[in-house]
């Protein structure tokens, strides 16, 4: 269920002294439009289960498994009798390694693994959610602990799974791959650093040492975004931050971030959040 919804922001209550809420979820209701600041896996283990997005509808499976990263709005659909795991931990403790980040960046907004799309790890995902549920249900000693070490597990696994799993023609080199992969790290690093500057493609293309339509074509490959997106969605998370400080002003906030005026922040906010500065900010209040 979902305990606290403002608009469509949901607040997410941890249990008591963790930063994790799982769901053995049963119930025969559907979900609003909403959004939050957790990671969401969600893996039907009884009949299916319907995830709707801005612009695409999923029927999942029992074991298909969906993640759904921290602003995806998202809507729920319940058939009339199933059951699912809905497992929501906080991950803006780990975003602080470079890959985790990375991987984030790279599947955002929603992510599905199936076992015919992924056969050589699904099973190993499937199992070590059920021990997670079971983890979090029991209440054991270090179960926060040893649950987020599954998760760990989990984006391990995603994160060689995907890297490996690319749909781009461009680098065929595993050598080439893996210093792609580390460079394009220092890159994602360099723009989180100074989403804020007037960054252009020309400028960062010349710092990674490819001409710019190669960068252009290797960005979008390692992020699935296209370089401006990319900056635009690391100048809003920064002013998300920014707006829950009252005393930041909504102006103040888009020139902090980059914008030139408020309009195109407006514009931009909306378009990435789903509502306006304003809206998010009176979220918190």
């Amino acid at each position: 269920m979902i305990e606290t919804l403002d608009g469509i922001f949901e607040t997410v209550n941890w249990k008591q002294s963790t930063s994790l809420k799982l769901y053995n979820n049963n119930e025969y209701e559907d979900y609003p439009a909403h959004w939050h600041t957790a990671l969401e896996i969600i893996m039907p283990t009884k009949n299916i289960y319907t995830v709707e997005t801005s612009d695409q509808t999923f029927t999942l499976r029992e074991g298909d498994i969906i993640f759904m990263f921290p602003g995806c709005i998202h809507t729920l659909y319940a058939p009339e009798s199933g059951e699912r795991i809905i497992f929501q931990p906080d991950i803006r403790s780990l975003r602080f390694l470079n890959e985790i980040e990375a991987l984030v960046t790279r599947l955002s907004p929603f992510f599905i693994i199936t076992p015919e799309k992924y056969p050589s790890i699904h099973h190993t995902l499937h199992d070590l959610l059920v021990e997670i549920r079971d983890d979090y249900l029991e209440s054991n000693t270090y179960s926060e602990v040893d649950i987020y070490s599954k998760l760990l597990k989990i984006l391990v696994l995603v994160g060689r799974n995907v890297t490996n799993d690319s749909e781009s023609p461009l680098i065929r080199d595993h050598a080439k791959q893996s210093e792609y992969y580390d460079k394009f790290i220092k890159i994602c690093d360099y723009i989180s650093d100074h989403c804020a500057e007037d960054l252009t493609l020309e400028q960062i293309a010349d710092m990674s040492g490819f001409s710019k339509f190669y960068f252009s074509k290797l960005f979008k490959q390692f992020t699935n975004v296209s370089f401006y997106k990319y900056v635009n969605q690391k100048r809003i998370a920064m002013a998300e931050i920014m707006l829950i400080d009252p005393k930041n002003s909504v102006t103040d906030v888009a020139l902090s971030c980059g914008f030139s005026s408020l309009s195109p922040f407006i514009r931009m906010f909306k378009l990435i959040k789903g509502c306006t500065p304003t809206e998010f900010r009176n979220m918190y209040t």
